[in-house]
């Protein structure tokens, strides 16, 4: 029997690992899927059925960022990671990524000195990270109500996920970083103008965060060169904005190679006093 750094989200108590079975004192119990996930989203805590993005979802985004478009801002946040990650040599760090998707930027987070988790509320993705990525610890959950005990994460980063400042605050250890990234003000520009007569820039004011301390902030921006009309429509599936485009800007996009796109990311990161 192993001790985890899960808790049950029925009763918060502690879950301990039998192999492939979780359970907690309460006898509360989770079974580990074949995919090595663990479903820690009770019925009572769903939303909808099936919450989060659906498969197509999923596939379309995972296509697209294996294809490397984003790998320069994943690499700068791993070495953000490594700059400032804390050292422990009685027990090794422990991080989440808070609505972690497929797994792309989880495992990139993977080193031999930590344990890595992975949380969101879409099983389909949960279901592909666990099965890709076996080093990291993944499960469908709520970021609302997170299956981890308090101050238990030196470094949290969030990614085009919901940002609930209380809750990863409750999770954070004293002197831990929580590291987001947002659209900055000229993110896939060039996609949105395809859609909208009067593109509008993002809002890079808004801050979901109060409380913790910003310590550090910036941009990577780029140009993309998208090679086939494929990749842009799975780019485009990733956005909020996808649900506007008609069927013949679609079809019109799938058409071009060579769409040329303008990424540009915000980067927070943030601490916790000690």
């Amino acid at each position: 029997m192993t001790v985890m750094y899960y808790t049950c989200p029925l009763c918060n108590s502690p879950l301990l690992s039998h192999e492939k079975l979780f359970r907690c004192a309460n006898n509360h119990s989770f079974d580990l899927a074949k995919e090595n996930y663990l479903n820690l989203l009770p019925v009572q805590f769903k939303h909808s059925k099936n919450p989060g993005d659906n498969k197509a979802m999923v596939n379309a985004r995972r296509a697209f960022l294996e294809q490397g478009y984003y790998q320069p801002l994943v690499d700068r946040l791993v070495a953000l990671y490594q700059e400032k990650k804390q050292t422990n040599n009685s027990a090794p760090a422990v991080i989440l990524d808070a609505g972690c998707g497929e797994g792309f930027y989880t495992h990139q987070h993977k080193d031999a000195d930590n344990i890595v988790y992975g949380v969101d509320i879409a099983k389909e993705a949960i279901k592909k990270a666990g099965k890709k990525y076996p080093q990291c610890h993944f499960s469908v959950a709520t970021l609302s109500k997170l299956p981890f005990s308090d101050e238990l994460f030196s470094w949290i980063v969030s990614v085009y996920a919901p940002i609930l400042e209380t809750e990863f605050s409750r999770v954070l250890n004293k002197g831990g970083f929580l590291l987001t990234v947002t659209p900055a003000k000229q993110h896939l520009m060039q996609l949105k103008q395809c859609i909208y007569d009067d593109a509008k820039e993002h809002d890079e004011e808004k801050v979901p965060v109060e409380h913790l301390t910003l310590v550090h902030q910036e941009s990577v921006s780029y140009t993309m060169n998208l090679a086939t009309g494929q990749d842009t429509l799975n780019l485009l599936s990733m956005t909020p904005f996808a649900f506007k485009a008609s069927e013949e800007v679609k079809t019109s996009l799938l058409n071009t190679p060579n769409f040329i796109c303008q990424a540009d990311f915000l980067i927070r990161l943030y601490q916790k006093a000690s």
